[in-house]
């Protein structure tokens, strides 16, 4: 299922019973914050706050803050249904590798163009035009006592690459400084730095604009890793299973999404000085420190004729940010086994918050694999950030983090088991001696024979016959167990 937009999204939300209304008035200094972080703790509704104090849009929040949520946001049942169908789509691009056959390649062509954005000439997002903009009227949100300023959290950053004319969008959060500028946060490792560092080299200014609100799939897709050369508007069209409608920006040429709420047109100047931007209470729970950064200026605001204001709230896990990262645990895990054959499942804790934990589950047949596949990871794409890999075998339910401890805790020897490889971490990594990059660690906890070099016998996990487990099935209610 496809919403046309995010209003669209809202209806269905209250429609399945997953919206509450809140007609209170609210700050949005700390008071939506502390209310968001409670509602997601307890695994509660997809907020919508209709009177924000100083501003007449109101706020949508916690609206991805659950797996049913997360799923129906993607137009499906489970994520795993989601990724199901990009498995399917997995297995025959793999299976064409190295064929010539072009009348098999044709159909799957032309189901893949439907999903390229169309562009319009009369957008939804350009009802009413602001040259005159002032960031304050939004309801901006101050999430944590600590944070340096209010900061947009859902932001969808669009830029475009000099050289190539690609356009890349990325969610990356934004402070606002006064009525008309903001930081500009992205990592060194991200489209939107690499591009203005090209802008910088040509001595030009770089257009970003910036949309908020869009159909939730649009939203995923500015957070997911993709392989490098994949538009996220494209993997948006195909997530919804029709293509994202984008329109020219006012002041610019750069296309943005005709259904969002907000779009923010300006520019970053990449002779300008950096500014210090932060703190900020970051999804890892912890603050992450002030640091310089470009500042991007708003020309203009374009905006619905009544909008609702996306964002969310990071912290402590779980919170709504977790759900999303399930998300791509899940839509990314067929690409994952394609191109690391041995793994059967993963599990990204929450309490790892991303990067700093992969439970992976794999089938063993040699010598070395487990070094194969931590060293396979650890080269891929974002992957590269995971702090702590945790190996076990195929039989492993790796969803049970309680039963994958008691393999982690019984099955190791610390010499042999523990693999440590230093390069790349997570920007918001603040354990490591240097920013951005430390020592990861690969867990070896599968079962060991004589291809690991021990000679010992290795006990059996214990478990009941399945004659005898099918026999107390069958007297359960006679016994007296419900």
């Amino acid at each position: 299922m496809a919403y046309k937009h995010l209003q669209d999204f809202v209806a269905r939300l209250e429609k399945e019973g997953e919206l509450m209304r809140i007609s209170a008035s609210v700050s949005s200094r700390l008071e939506i914050g502390e209310i968001t972080d409670r509602v997601s703790k307890q695994k509660g509704p997809a907020l919508l706050f209709e009177n924000v104090q100083g501003s007449e849009f109101p706020v949508l929040i916690n609206a991805f803050g659950s797996s049913r949520r997360m799923a129906m946001a993607l137009g499906a049942e489970t994520l795993d249904e989601k990724a199901a169908e990009l498995e399917e789509l997995m297995d025959w691009a793999f299976s064409q590798m190295g064929r010539l056959d072009v009348m098999s390649f044709f159909p799957k062509l032309k189901w893949a163009r439907i999903f390229l954005p169309h562009r319009v000439f009369n957008a939804p997002c350009q009802q009413v035009v602001d040259h005159d903009p002032d960031l304050s009227t939004l309801p901006v949100l101050t999430c944590w006592p600590g944070d340096g300023g209010p900061f947009f959290t859902l932001p969808l950053v669009i830029t475009r690459d000099p050289e190539t004319g690609a356009q890349n969008m990325g969610m990356y959060r934004m402070q606002v400084f006064d009525k008309n500028t903001t930081g500009m946060h992205w990592h060194h490792h991200k489209d939107g730095a690499h591009y203005f560092q090209k802008y910088k080299e040509r001595g030009e200014i770089m257009s970003v604009a910036v949309a908020l609100g869009d159909d939730p799939a649009v939203t995923y897709a500015a957070t997911a890793p993709l392989p490098e050369g994949i538009s996220e508007l494209f993997f948006a069209g195909y997530l919804r299973g029709k293509p994202v409608e984008t329109v020219k920006c006012i002041t610019s040429d750069l296309q943005v999404p005709a259904q969002a709420e907000f779009i923010l047109e300006g520019y970053v100047d990449p002779e300008e000085p950096l500014h210090r931007e932060g703190p900020f209470g970051d999804h890892t729970g912890y603050y992450s420190l002030e640091e310089d950064y470009p500042v991007f200026h708003v020309t203009c605001i374009t905006r619905r004729k009544k909008p609702v204001f996306p964002a969310t709230i990071v912290g402590q896990p779980p919170m709504e940010d977790c759900y999303m990262a399930k998300a791509t645990e899940r839509i990314f895990l067929p690409l994952l086994k394609k191109l690391v054959p041995e793994i059967i499942d993963m599990n990204l804790p929450l309490e790892g918050v991303f990067h700093n934990c992969a439970v992976i589950s794999i089938r063993k047949r040699y010598a070395g694999q487990v070094h194969k596949v931590c060293n396979s990871i650890w080269g891929m794409g974002q992957m590269m950030y995971t702090k702590m890999i945790i190996l076990v075998d195929h039989d492993v339910d790796v969803q049970n983090l309680s039963h994958v401890m008691w393999k982690v805790f019984n099955n190791i020897d610390a010499e042999r088991d523990l693999i440590m490889s230093q390069g790349p971490l997570d920007a918001l990594d603040h354990a490591s001696p240097r920013a951005r990059f430390g020592t990861r660690l690969g867990v070896d906890a599968t079962r060991k024979g004589p291809l690991d070099g021990h000679e010992r016998e290795w006990p059996d996990d214990i478990v009941m016959s399945d004659e005898i487990k099918k026999q107390v099935d069958l007297r359960w209610k006679e016994l007296g167990f419900e």
